[in-house]
């Protein structure tokens, strides 16, 4: 069972829908449910939005539908070096820094950091931003944890956390200006409800980059690679914090383009992950 917020080219009200096979969806807000927020505030938001599906709702081809980003007021964190690919290519991109990213990945205590305001994300078919003071920009596809005001894991989408290399690799004092701007994240296509972390883990993730017509970079990586578990993740992201509209975690990336890769404006960015979906994306300079 997978939500989102979705709209139509006849009515461009942002509306609540919920599919169960990705073929019809049905419509929530017909029945009072406005915001995704509220609908995971349940104890068991999978059980309660099985039963509201039940029922006879407006419904609509999924076809017909255009996704938003599925999120409200959520803060959007993000868990850096869980993979070990990952912490070889931050190693590579800073010799400054190589002994830091070294250390985390091994540490206890992992390293997360604030990612963007729900209402600063982009959603499926926007332009994510690449900085216009950087010279050497990635995507970053990751599986996101979707968590509600009680901090209980309610579900998962995709994310896509783009960064300068060059600014994150200067000084990591800099991370907050490589990782956190203006279209910097993009979540999406839907929250798939109802998985334990054991499915979630069987997931492979994928990205493909295109330039006009070309494929100029592929890759793929399995959710099983990640280090740590989504669990231990989330005692570290609500310890000593709280979220009152909930919270969305990005769990970090095992795919990595090569050092000589940089994206480039109107390149299209392609994630796609095992039972939730395709996130897809053009680019822009911000």
């Amino acid at each position: 069972m997978k939500v989102g917020y979705y709209y139509t080219k006849a009515n461009s009200i942002v509306r609540v829908g919920l599919t169960v096979d990705d073929l019809e969806l049905i419509d929530l807000t017909s029945v009072g449910i406005h915001n995704l927020s509220y609908a995971l505030e349940g104890l068991e938001p999978f059980e309660s939005l099985r039963r509201e599906a039940s029922r006879s709702f407006i419904r609509l081809p999924v076809s017909d539908a255009i996704l938003a980003a599925p999120v409200n007021n959520q803060e959007i964190w993000a868990a850096g070096v869980t993979y070990l690919r990952s912490k070889t290519a931050r190693m590579e991109e800073s010799d400054f820094s190589a002994t830091a990213y070294d250390r985390v990945y091994e540490a206890a205590r992992p390293e997360i950091f604030f990612k963007a305001l729900g209402s600063k994300v982009v959603g499926p078919g926007g332009a994510v931003g690449i900085r216009s003071d950087a010279c050497w920009s990635v995507p970053e596809p990751e599986l996101v944890l979707v968590f509600n005001r009680y901090g209980q894991r309610v579900g998962f989408t995709i994310g896509n956390d783009m960064s300068s290399r060059d600014i994150e690799g200067e000084n990591l004092l800099y991370l907050p200006q490589a990782k956190t701007y203006r279209a910097s994240c993009a979540l999406g296509p839907w929250i798939r409800l109802g998985v334990d972390e054991a499915e979630a883990r069987s997931w492979g993730i994928r990205m493909e980059i295109h330039r006009a017509d070309t494929v100029v970079f592929q890759g793929s990586t399995q959710v099983s690679q990640i280090k740590r578990s989504f669990d231990e993740l989330a005692r570290w992201l609500h310890r000593c914090e709280s979220f009152p509209y909930g919270s969305m975690l990005l769990t970090g990336t095992g795919i990595v383009p090569p050092n000589e890769f940089t994206l480039a404006e109107d390149d299209r960015v392609v994630i796609e992950i095992d039972g939730i979906g395709r996130l897809e994306n053009s680019v822009a300079v911000v």
